[in-house]
């Protein structure tokens, strides 16, 4: 009877709390949604240039399941080939014809490849096309998966342990009854979501720059870039994901109630930050993206580390980024207002 009794309380407990409830069915239909429409989206079809190819031999090739376009200049390829509208482009200047990838990411790489060795069968065999000259923008042959993904995983990771310290540590800033102690003074709200702001970030820039520093100068991860731009991205991102994480606390009344929003906030940006290929997931899915942090933090870390861009080339990224943590701070010093009673 004492056990049944402990059962029912326990049940009656749960049963109250009906955020828990829901998020115990929700979540996992959000996630698994996601992983559906993401793994059942279309193939990846590779965007190939051909740079003055004659008409006989474009008869004869197997241009099915590309996206062929015909330029007239080598030119003009590289420039479409530098803004990653062509993932590669052959240039007939000799049979077998000249290589040329983006080569930042090794998947598609393989695509285009793949592509062009179906493509070039009906005109010569195997042998042959061992001997085609290949040349990449970015990368190199010997550029392996994780150099590609570790940007996104970087990014995911430093997002994902700042919004959970920043949003149980606010909550217990409430629970404790410090918030409310600073809420009676003369503080303006603003000032308030500053000095935490401020407070958490100092920690927030030291973590970010032992996490980057250990996964280029430690794991080896690639980078073509400067140190200090990818220290610019995550510091960011960093402030992104602990002015998100105070905002969500202030919905939350405890530390499990924190956590329960990690399915609906974090794990779906992991799908929109380019740890998947983003035309290939589902019309209906793909939208969501740009309305994630992560997909400007993992797209900034890429041009950088694996591409090696600068400042000019990742200024949208930096100010999307910086948009979502001011938005954040602006909708935190609203938030705020629930909890002043005098």
């Amino acid at each position: 009877m004492r056990v049944m009794a402990l059962v029912k309380r326990i049940l009656q407990q749960i049963g109250r709390d009906k955020r828990t409830l829901g998020l115990l069915v929700f979540a996992p239909i959000l996630v698994l949604t996601m992983l559906h429409l993401v793994f059942n989206g279309d193939d990846y079809t590779p965007k190939i240039g051909l740079v003055n190819a004659p008409e006989q031999i474009k008869d004869k090739m197997d241009l099915k399941g590309a996206k062929v376009t015909d330029l007239k200049g080598e030119d003009q390829a590289k420039k479409l080939l530098s803004s990653r509208e062509l993932d590669g482009y052959l240039v007939f200047d000799r049979m077998p014809p000249s290589v040329y990838l983006e080569g930042s990411d090794p998947l598609v790489n393989g695509s285009a490849m793949k592509w062009m060795q179906k493509a070039f069968k009906p005109l010569q065999g195997p042998s042959e096309m061992a001997d085609i000259e290949i040349h990449y923008l970015h990368g190199s042959a010997d550029m392996s998966q994780f150099d590609y993904f570790g940007p996104v995983l970087l990014g995911f990771f430093v997002f994902f342990f700042v919004f959970i310290i920043a949003g149980v540590s606010f909550i217990r800033e409430r629970t404790s009854g410090t918030l409310e102690r600073l809420l009676s003074t003369p503080l303006r709200k603003w000032e308030i979501v500053i000095g935490y702001v401020v407070g958490f970030g100092v920690f927030t820039l030291f973590q970010a720059t032992i996490i980057a520093a250990y996964s280029i100068y430690v794991l080896g991860m690639l980078i073509e870039g400067s140190f200090w731009y990818v220290l610019l991205i995550i510091v960011l991102l960093s402030l992104t994901a602990l002015t998100l994480g105070i905002l969500l606390s202030s919905f939350a009344n405890n530390e499990l109630q924190m956590i329960q929003f990690i399915p609906i906030v974090v794990v779906p940006q992991i799908f929109f930050s380019g740890l998947f290929n983003l035309e290939t997931i589902s019309d209906w899915l793909s939208w969501v993206g740009p309305l994630t942090p992560l997909y400007y933090a993992a797209d900034a870390l890429r041009d950088v580390m694996v591409r090696g861009y600068g400042v000019k080339e990742i200024a949208l990224d930096l100010v999307a980024m910086l948009g979502f943590a001011v938005l954040f701070m602006v909708l935190n010093i609203g938030a705020l207002r629930k909890y002043r009673k005098i």
